[in-house]
């Protein structure tokens, strides 16, 4: 269970507009494809499945709706046998979604690391509110941007998306990509991973 203090980021996630009930199917969604979240049919460049795991083909569904949990964080507690990349701390990565899936009217995403295996996690990046849409309004499914120069070195760190849509039911996402470090930092510390829709966390309204 992850810490609930979230406060100061829930404001900003609670002023979302048009935050509408409409139901959504699940092939509307958005996911993570590289780096490849565990277990997931469409990634890109996956490492080859944990003995008895078999593909997620469902990876774009929330992991919780309407503050009921679907799946647990991360949705597969057994990380990939290897690393589904390899980055240098202060290095520029690029992420990359679907292109099919609807991104729901943006919302709050975040990118954030774990180093004790998906119990806590850092945020090393956030879009607020307008995540998938670019300057022009047009959908956006790569997003480029720097590691932290002080990311410790780990050959099993946690990588993970996570989603508050601004429309549809009130949901919550997440896909994990296990990652491997170089770098030489004794520690990172930085903004807590920003959970909401979740059992034990707050909904919003």
């Amino acid at each position: 269970m992850f810490p609930n203090n979230n406060s100061s980021l829930q404001i900003a996630v609670l002023s979302l507009t048009a935050l509408s009930l409409a139901a959504v199917g699940v092939n509307g969604h958005m996911e993570m494809i590289k780096p490849c979240p565990r277990y997931n049919a469409n990634g890109i460049d996956c490492p080859a499945l944990p003995p008895g795991e078999t593909k997620d083909y469902n990876e774009n569904a929330p992991i919780s709706s309407a503050g009921k949990m679907l799946q647990p964080f991360c949705k597969y507690p057994t990380p990939w046998p290897t690393p589904a990349a390899t980055w240098t701390a202060g290095q520029q990565i690029s992420v990359q979604f679907n292109t099919w899936g609807s991104p729901h009217s943006g919302g709050h995403c975040e990118w954030s690391m774990s180093y004790d295996g998906g119990s806590t996690f850092v945020v090393i990046h956030r879009v607020l509110e307008r995540c998938f849409y670019d300057a022009n309004d047009g959908l956006q499914t790569v997003f480029n941007f720097t590691l932290p120069a002080d990311l410790p070195g780990s050959d099993s760190a946690v990588f993970a998306w996570t989603w508050v849509n601004a429309m549809g039911n009130r949901e919550f996402y997440m896909d994990c990509a296990d990652v491997a470090i170089q770098g030489s930092s004794p520690e990172f510390t930085g903004p807590q991973m920003t959970v909401l829709n979740y059992p034990d966390y707050p909904t919003i309204p």
